[in-house]
């Protein structure tokens, strides 16, 4: 482990997709913005103190108001 590790922060595996682009793709169409590969569940890692605040920042970054959808979340040990 780096000196450089905050030992308070844990890493969070977050799958995501994205119900708009699993729509279109269901359809044989492609969304606007987002590439086909958010048809199906990506993973993504989050270090955060707790798993709400490992939510909150994908939530910044994929917003559910944009179709991103949480499928699951798994503290890595």
């Amino acid at each position: 482990m780096s000196a450089f590790t905050d030992h308070r922060k844990r890493v969070y595996q977050v799958g995501l997709h994205n119900k708009f682009v699993r729509e279109c793709v269901k359809e044989n169409r492609s969304h606007a913005l987002y590439d086909d590969r958010w048809a199906d569940v990506q993973t993504h890692e989050v270090a955060a103190q707790t798993k709400t605040k490992a939510l909150a920042m994908i939530e910044k970054n994929y917003p559910s108001c944009d179709g991103f959808v949480v499928d699951h979340v798994k503290r890595h040990d």
